[in-house]
């Protein structure tokens, strides 16, 4: 039995962000359809060296894919010269219940995580936005750029905040040109990247907030955030996490990559929790405000949130899309 399958390098020479954020939007408008499957996540904190891992799995009956993704992040490793986020993804055809590919799941994931808050970004801001907030500056962070870049050509200043350290926003955006150009063949060069000094005074500027932390309380307060102003919140993927006020979910229109998912361990849950909101304050799926079934934004005033979790099936629409391109490539294909 032939599998193809691929590792970091390749898929950094393979897959480009404008055709993910293809595949992510095909996704969320196929969940809104009801034509996928979400299965339960597993997780486990290892607490005693401030690592986590986690498994996702799903079934999209769109794309005929189902599978899971395993997941860790162990923060220590950098110092063990060893990569602190990694992964294995395995893809199944769903009419065969074979295995199409079998590849790195960390590039994958970096890739669609980005994908999904420009996506989201694209559909709930203001059609003028053109500033930018990301609240984070690991790694993760520039696929948030490069996708909301990538996807929204209006952009034109993004600044560049982190809430444990502000001076390391410096060095930071001073890099995020050539990064941009080197990760996404992205020429920034017309774009302003601005450091954070002062964080209330630029999410006050900021008409589109990305916020990709891994925060327990919050970081963004209700009362520096403008009115219009989206936010698409990405760090808050497990129980417990929190990167804005609860009080911002309260007075937005709120949609979400998977309602139960967001509502147990999103942004949304401690808002829920906390008594700020319900269940039914979230609005919906954003593949309905995708597919033209619900409005999303329905003034300029508004502010919006997309809250998401992370889904599997994303990840395995990726994974098809880069089989079914390059599956036939006998260098990429082990038999099991």
């Amino acid at each position: 039995m032939k599998v193809s399958y691929f590792d970091r390098a390749a898929l950094e020479q393979r897959l480009k962000m404008a055709d993910v954020l293809d595949v992510v939007e095909g996704v969320y408008k196929s969940k809104a359809e009801g034509k996928t499957i979400v299965w339960p996540t597993v997780t486990h904190n290892f607490e005693d060296r401030g690592a986590v891992m986690d498994i996702r799995s799903g079934y999209d009956r769109g794309n005929e894919v189902y599978g899971a993704k395993l997941l860790a992040t162990f923060p220590e490793n950098e110092k063990r010269g060893l990569p602190p986020f990694s992964g294995i993804l395995v893809a199944m055809d769903g009419t065969t219940g074979l295995p199409k590919g079998i590849m790195d799941a960390s590039f994958i994931t970096s890739m669609r995580t980005g994908a999904a808050a420009a996506v989201s970004a694209r559909a709930l801001a203001r059609p003028e936005s053109d500033t930018l907030l990301v609240l984070g500056t690991g790694r993760q962070s520039l696929f948030m750029i490069g996708a909301a870049l990538t996807a929204m050509k209006n952009i034109k200043t993004v600044y560049c905040a982190e809430p444990m350290n502000l001076d390391a926003a410096k060095p930071y955006a001073a890099a995020c040109p050539q990064r941009m150009q080197e990760m996404f063949s992205l020429d920034a060069s017309d774009v302003q990247f601005i450091p954070v000094s002062d964080l209330a005074e630029s999410v006050g500027k900021a008409d589109i907030i990305i916020t990709i932390t891994r925060a327990t309380k919050p970081i963004i307060s209700r009362d520096w955030v403008k009115p219009g102003t989206h936010l698409s919140c990405i760090g808050a993927d497990m129980p417990g996490k929190e990167e804005v006020d609860p009080a911002i979910l309260r007075d937005a229109v709120i949609y979400v990559d998977d309602v139960d998912q967001c509502v147990n361990a999103g942004e949304c849950e401690l808002a829920v929790k906390g008594g700020y909101m319900t269940r039914e304050h979230i609005s919906g799926q954003i593949g309905e405000v995708l597919l033209g079934a619900k409005k999303g934004r329905t003034s300029a005033g508004e502010i919006t949130v997309f809250d998401a979790t992370g889904l599997a099936l994303l990840d395995l629409a990726v994974a098809k899309k880069v089989v079914e391109e390059n599956g036939g490539d006998s260098a990429h294909t082990i038999n099991l």
